[in-house]
């Protein structure tokens, strides 16, 4: 810190020490700085909801903490049995797919199967053609009943 800044540090209700410095040559206003007060710096942050209720003490035996515990245990049952169906939904569409799956390998070796029958027959067929066509110019002589006569 140069001469001419002051620091301050206090400790808030969160445990978090803040640090405040004035700076008087600058004219500049410094940003407060957050420092956990634990050495570790491993603390959470506390939401503003839940900060004075860290330290009152609970009476497990009032009815305001039943109900809480009874609406948390039926959120918790209700928590898990959305998770469980979530899994068995997931399980069920995953064998699904594997059907599905198995059923369009199948049907990819029938059609590969008739895809090759059907080139086999066609370049047979093709073969055949081939073999019959005769050049173009080489007509065989075969006797024209019209010039025959004459």
């Amino acid at each position: 810190m140069s001469k001419a800044s002051q620091q301050n540090t206090a400790t808030d209700a969160n445990g978090v020490s803040v640090i405040h410095t004035q700076a008087h040559a600058s004219g500049l206003q410094q940003v407060p700085q957050l420092v956990p007060v634990s050495p570790g710096g491993g603390g959470k942050a506390v939401p503003p909801s839940k900060q004075g209720k860290k330290n009152s003490f609970v009476d497990r035996n009032s009815d305001e903490y039943r109900q809480r515990r009874e609406r948390n245990n039926m959120a918790v049952k209700k928590s898990r049995l959305k998770s469980k169906q979530k899994a068995q939904d997931t399980l069920q569409r995953v064998n699904q797919l594997k059907e599905e799956n198995e059923r369009l390998e199948a049907k990819i070796k029938l059609l590969t199967k008739e895809l090759s029958v059907l080139k086999d027959l066609f370049l047979e067929h093709a073969h055949n053609l081939a073999d019959n066509v005769q050049p173009v110019g080489t007509e065989t002589s075969t006797a024209n009943p019209e010039n025959s006569g004459q």
